[in-house]
């Protein structure tokens, strides 16, 4: 079964994190929700508190086939200052394994220069942070092994490429007749 790492930092959007754990659990990858904080639970940029499955320093990157940041204010920044979650990302990068990132939080990978000459997206106004990448405006962008959605209105779309690429399309296809996704 696949495995999927979702992290959670102060002030992520709740529809971009819950979104995808949601879906991929209806597809049957396993997802572990990892706070990035130092505590189980963490607020939400809308003040929704969440309780994570474990903590970041619990965890190590090969055990998981995907590691996805959700966005959200100021959460992509939390993320992005977190030097633990980005030496993780880079390793589990380098090694080919995929990751996933939504809203303002590619501004991760662009900083890491993970988005070096890869077509990527994101929220506008952070295009600027995805360096060296083909920015778009299109709802998702998948280049190799990375997957860049564009905001919380592309969440469930982002999420069913998260599944075509850990699963395939047939599965993700079905999941969405199923979830009624038009």
């Amino acid at each position: 079964m696949k495995k999927v790492f979702i992290f959670f930092a102060e002030g992520f959007e709740e529809i971009e994190a819950i979104t995808p754990v949601d879906v991929l659990r209806r597809a049957g990858i396993e997802v572990i929700t990892v706070s990035v904080t130092g505590k189980h639970v963490v607020t939400g940029s809308h003040n929704i508190k969440i309780t994570t499955d474990t903590l970041i320093g619990i965890i190590k990157d090969e055990q998981a086939d995907m590691l996805i940041l959700p966005g959200g204010m100021p959460g992509a920044l939390n993320l992005n200052s977190n030097e633990t979650l980005k030496e993780m990302i880079r390793k589990h990068s380098d090694k080919g394994k995929q990751v996933g990132a939504i809203c303002a939080a590619p501004l991760v990978l662009g900083e890491m220069g993970l988005l070096e000459n890869k077509t990527a997206t994101c929220y506008p106004g952070f295009e600027d942070r995805l360096k060296g990448a083909e920015v778009t405006t299109n709802p998702v962008e998948t280049a190799g092994n990375i997957v860049t959605g564009k905001g919380v209105g592309a969440a469930m779309k982002f999420a069913l490429e998260l599944v075509a690429q850990l699963k395939d399309e047939k599965t993700a296809d079905e999941l969405a007749a199923r979830m009624v996704v038009e």
